[in-house]
């Protein structure tokens, strides 16, 4: 199955590591951390364009590691990628 990121963009749900909210997640330093490293070895991939980002989503295609930044909210990604029992 595949899940839609938010504009032209669509991954593979079992590429999926991660689904995580921009603005919890952003608190943390290990995370701030990490995105800006992901940014750095050009692994950032932003599908927000012109909208405020909402999510991150990590995902690990052909051993190599991609954040997409997604406009889509990581709420309304677990609903579309039919993970409902991670939601509570």
């Amino acid at each position: 199955m595949f899940l839609h990121l938010g504009g032209d963009v669509v991954v593979k749900e079992k590429n999926i590591i991660a689904i995580m909210d921009m603005d919890t997640s952003s608190f943390s330093k290990i995370t701030r951390e990490y995105l800006k490293n992901a940014e750095k070895s050009n692994s950032v991939i932003n599908v927000s364009f012109e909208d405020l980002p909402k999510s991150y989503v990590v995902c690990c295609e052909n051993n190599e590691r991609k954040v997409y930044i997604s406009p889509i909210s990581s709420l309304t990604l677990l609903k579309r990628a039919n993970k409902s029992e991670f939601i509570k």
